[in-house]
């Protein structure tokens, strides 16, 4: 009787697609995998098929596998028995979030990942006013010193969009929150990009942007919290309405930014 891992693999080979550009192949390679494993195909205790299978399913070099591999155990999907393989975890975590990044490249996923950061930044805005000091107050007005001056310089702005927006959510001290921006920065980072990429384009965007970061500064400095609310969802709304006018050719030009999350290093 052959071994349930030997069953399995068998059934993978007549199921895995070949990834394609586009999204980062190891991205596409990990969300295969976890796909099995999320719907019961892949059981704990499983064995996955070889990195020589692996390559020749997907079509994908050995390090493209190595590092799907290497983010389904960041996840706790699975571990590795020295000299037996790879394995599903026999107790699996709490299904992760997880973005699948085929779906990131594209004007309507920059859309909706900024309606996320509407929904988070407007409370975010909220508890800051309520809770910040004055040494929050003094970081956020330094960020938007510092973001004012990279756009006068000709800079996109990006580092200093993000160090505002992460002196706001300091200020509004929820651990929770935070590490949800945390996991999200890696994923919103292309956007951020995209995003400042189309507003530097014009300069009444340039201003308008400026303009509405001085409003969740006032309102924030102020203890206003309703106010900060406010302010932060109207800056992600116009945000949307900025992107939506973007013409196609700045899409193909900047699109395949979307696609490359990043692993290390916070991005809010």
């Amino acid at each position: 009787m052959l071994e349930p891992c030997f069953l399995y693999d068998n059934f993978m080979t007549q199921n895995f697609t070949p990834v394609s550009s586009g999204a980062r192949l190891s991205d596409q390679v990990a969300e295969q995998l976890a796909t099995e494993i999320k719907q019961g195909r892949l059981m704990p205790g499983d064995k996955l098929p070889t990195e020589a299978r692996l390559v020749e399913q997907f079509e994908v070099s050995r390090t493209v596998v190595r590092e799907a591999v290497s983010r389904l155990k960041s996840l706790g999907l699975v571990d590795s028995r020295q000299g037996s393989g790879v394995f599903v975890s026999q107790q699996l975590p709490f299904a992760p979030l997880n973005f699948e990044a085929r779906h990131a490249a594209s004007q309507e996923a920059v859309v909706q990942m900024v309606e996320v950061r509407r929904a988070l930044e407007a409370e975010v805005a909220a508890l800051a006013a309520m809770r910040r000091n004055a040494s929050d107050i003094g970081a956020i007005r330094q960020a938007v010193t510092a973001l004012d001056t990279a756009v006068k310089s000709g800079g996109n702005g990006v580092a200093e969009d993000v160090k505002f927006h992460r002196a706001i959510a300091d200020a509004a001290r929820n651990p929770f929150l935070i590490q949800t921006l945390e996991y999200l920065g890696q994923f919103l980072h292309g956007a951020t990009q995209v995003t400042r990429a189309n507003e530097a384009r014009r300069v009444d965007f340039a201003a308008e942007v400026q303009g509405e970061h001085q409003a969740i500064l006032k309102a924030v400095e102020a203890g206003d919290a309703e106010g900060a609310r406010q302010a932060a969802a109207r800056h992600m709304g116009n945000a949307i309405t900025r992107i939506q006018s973007a013409d196609p050719a700045f899409w193909l030009q900047e699109g395949e930014r979307l696609a490359q999350p990043l692993v290390k290093g916070l991005r809010v």
